[in-house]
C-alpha cells in the first residue's frame, strides 16, 4: 500500500488485537463515507508521531453492533447519533467525550450515462431500482427514508429500494447500473466517475445529519486520544472541508 495505516476487517483487528495488544496502534472504527478523508488524515498521524492507524470503515450499525459484542475499537466516529447513543447507554463511551464533528448533506445519483429524468424527490418514481444503505438500520439510508417519508414519498418508493450494506455499496451499486437511482453522502458522490448527481437534497428538507467521534471508554490509550485531537486540527478540518463535509467544531 501507498500508506502505512491500513483499511481491516473484524477478523484482522480481533488477531491484530491479540497478537499486539495494542500497542502502538491506534484502532479506528469509523462510518464509510469518512474513508478518503481518515486515510489522508492517517497518514499525516503516522507520519508525525509514528503511530500506525488501523481503520476499521463500514455501516455506523453495524461497526457498533461489532464493538458491543467486544471488537478491540479505540475511537468510533459514527455517521449518525443514534449509534453513538446506543454505546454511550452501554457505558462503552461518555458523554463528555463526544464530540460532533461534522455535518453532510445527501445527493441523488444516476449512473453517468443514464436517460433518466430525476431533478425533485418525486422523480425517483420512475426508477425501477433505488440503490439505499439499509434504510432500517445504516445512517446514509435512515437519512434518506426520512427525507422520502417527510415528503410523503416513501410508501411509493420503497418497493423499489435495494438495500445495500453502506453507503459506498449503494454508490457501487449505481455507478456499476444495478440500480437506476441512489441516495447518498454528496461526498461519496463525488468519489466515483461513473455516476453523476442529479441534485442535492435541500437542506431545508432533509434531517440533521451528525457524525459523533468519541474515545472508547475502556480501551482508548495516550494515542488514540491524540488522533482524536488531530481530527479536530485545522488541517484536518481542511481536509474534511475539501472533501465536501460540514465541520461542525472549532479546532
Amino acid at each position: 500500500m501507498d500508506r502505512r495505516g491500513f483499511v481491516a476487517t473484524l477478523p484482522g483487528l480481533l488477531a491484530l488485537a491479540r497478537r499486539a495488544s495494542g500497542a502502538g496502534e491506534v484502532v479506528v472504527f469509523a462510518a464509510a463515507s469518512l474513508t478518503d478523508a481518515l486515510t489522508e488524515i492517517a497518514a499525516a498521524f503516522e507520519s508525525t508521531t509514528g503511530e500506525r492507524v488501523v481503520l476499521n470503515l463500514g455501516g455506523s450499525s453495524l461497526l457498533a453492533r461489532q464493538i458491543r459484542a467486544g471488537a478491540p475499537a479505540q475511537v468510533f466516529f459514527s455517521a449518525d447519533l443514534a449509534q453513538m447513543d446506543e454505546l454511550e447507554q452501554a457505558g462503552l463511551v461518555r458523554a463528555a467525550d463526544r464530540v460532533e464533528l461534522l455535518s453532510n448533506r445527501l445527493a441523488v445519483v444516476v449512473p453517468l450515462v443514464s436517460t433518466l429524468r430525476v431533478r425533485s424527490a418525486a422523480d425517483l418514481a420512475r426508477a425501477q431500482r433505488i440503490a439505499l444503505a439499509d434504510p432500517e438500520a445504516v445512517p446514509a439510508g435512515v437519512y434518506a427514508r426520512q427525507w422520502l417519508v417527510r415528503l410523503g414519498l416513501w410508501a411509493s418508493v420503497r418497493e423499489r429500494v435495494v438495500p445495500t450494506l453502506d453507503v459506498r455499496a449503494a454508490l457501487a451499486a449505481v455507478a456499476s447500473q444495478a440500480a437506476d437511482a441512489g441516495v447518498v453522502y454528496r461526498t461519496d458522490a463525488a468519489t466515483s466517475a461513473r455516476v453523476r448527481v442529479a441534485f442535492e437534497v435541500p437542506e431545508r428538507e432533509a434531517p440533521r445529519i451528525v457524525y459523533p467521534v468519541a474515545p472508547l471508554l475502556r480501551t482508548a490509550g495516550p494515542a488514540a486520544r491524540a488522533f482524536l485531537t488531530q481530527l479536530r486540527s485545522a488541517p484536518s478540518r481542511a481536509v474534511f472541508a475539501r472533501l465536501g463535509f460540514v465541520v461542525l467544531q472549532e479546532p
